[in-house]
């Protein structure tokens, strides 16, 4: 099994029209760590996690998920 999760990230701020800066800025976090969350290289915090679930209303784990989205 992949050690990094999946994520929807990138396709959730693209359907807000958000820059990864815009999103950054919303949650509290640098653009190089929603950068590196979208590319997989950064396994984000419980707390990141949360606060991105919370912006995007939805749970998290249709934003994380330990597989490929099969779309």
């Amino acid at each position: 099994m992949d050690e990094q999760p999946y994520n929807q990230l990138a396709a959730l701020r693209a359907q807000r029209g958000l820059s990864q800066q815009q999103l950054a800025d919303a949650i509290g976090v640098s653009r190089k760590t929603i950068s590196t969350i979208e590319t997989r290289r950064f396994t984000p915090s419980v707390v990141i996690a949360l606060k991105l679930a919370y912006f995007f209303q939805r749970p998290v784990e249709l934003i994380f998920s330990l597989q490929p989205d099969e779309e």
